[in-house]
């Protein structure tokens, strides 16, 4: 064989090959049949497995409670916080100011971000609408009076007051209120006819 042959550059030894191991054995006591299934091994143990032949991966599942040892109430808890993954989560708003007694001057900081329609806080709303009232000089034409009236609100009112005043006389005039009473439903018609008015010229 010539040593500077081009073939001789091209000659690779085949690797040897590895014997191929058969599955591991069953991991239930007494089996030695092959693992050929895995199975959890429970909640505090997350991202190991059993090793189980067919049969005995089918009793385990059968038997396999992912909340075993958990009261009620931390089942409860577990399955609400599995929505988010487990991850902390707020409400909407709550980070950008933090008060409260156990707050200090320092911790109380200030939701920086314009908040003009009030989406963010829950009196926000009532504010906005009251400085517009108030800024813009807003002239109540007389169809929005009588739909204020029917109320029983003034000019001045707020859009949560009008939502909540509409709620109170909805449940006070409803015929299912009034043992089934159908005396009021004129009156009931007026209030919810009042209050789409309201709604659809942007007070509420």
């Amino acid at each position: 064989m010539k040593f500077d042959s081009p073939l001789f550059d091209r000659i690779r030894v085949k690797p040897a090959e590895r014997p191929q191991l058969g599955d591991p054995a069953c991991d239930w006591p007494g089996c030695h049949e092959d693992a050929t299934h895995r199975a959890p091994k429970g909640r505090l143990r997350e991202g190991e497995y059993w090793r189980f032949c067919l049969d005995h991966v089918r009793e385990y599942n059968h038997s396999y409670n992912f909340f075993a040892g958990m009261s009620e109430d931390a089942i409860s808890r577990y399955q609400k916080e599995a929505i988010t993954g487990h991850r902390p989560t707020w409400k909407i708003g709550v980070n950008g100011k933090r008060s409260g007694p156990g707050a200090s001057q320092n911790e109380r900081w200030q939701f920086f971000a314009d908040d003009p329609f009030g989406l963010f806080q829950e009196t926000g709303a009532s504010r906005f609408q009251a400085e517009r009232n108030a800024s813009e000089g807003r002239v109540v034409r007389n169809a929005e009076r009588k739909a204020l009236d029917v109320l029983g609100l003034e000019g001045t009112a707020s859009a949560p007051d009008i939502k909540a005043r509409f709620k109170v006389l909805v449940k006070r005039h409803h015929p299912d209120a009034n043992g089934g009473d159908r005396s009021c439903e004129d009156r009931l018609r007026e209030i919810i006819q009042a209050y789409n008015y309201l709604k659809s010229v942007g007070w509420c």
